[in-house]
């Protein structure tokens, strides 16, 4: 069996977030599931930074590495637009990581009346 490609781990991870959107419309059974869901959801979102930025750095090894082309002839534009984009991209999943750790505090100290989650 081969390692899936960091392509492939994207777009598992990707139809994972599809299902869950999908499963979502049945709603949830106590906010405590909100509280788990939500937690996961932080530590997902907590990991984009990281992902952009990696990917990022793997793609400057490529420009370095290898002799790499635009379709359009403007290859030196082309990976300024990209490392930008990469690097506005991790700043603002750095900010939904925090956006959703507050949700997940939140969510922390809600219950139900009747001693549910």
């Amino acid at each position: 069996m081969s390692t899936p490609t960091p392509a492939r781990l994207a777009e598992t991870a990707a139809e994972s977030i599809r299902a869950l959107n999908h499963a979502l419309y049945t709603g949830l059974d106590t906010p405590g599931d909100a509280y788990t869901l939500v937690g996961h959801l932080a530590h997902l979102a907590s990991m984009l930074p990281q992902a952009l930025t990696m990917t990022r750095q793997a793609v400057e090894k490529l420009e370095r590495g290898r002799d790499l082309r635009s379709d359009h002839d403007a290859l030196t534009d082309d990976l300024a637009i990209a490392y930008d984009g990469l690097a506005q991209a991790a700043a603002t999943a750095q900010a939904l990581y925090e956006s959703i750790n507050i949700a997940h505090g939140g969510l922390g100290h809600i219950g139900t009346l009747d001693g549910g989650e």
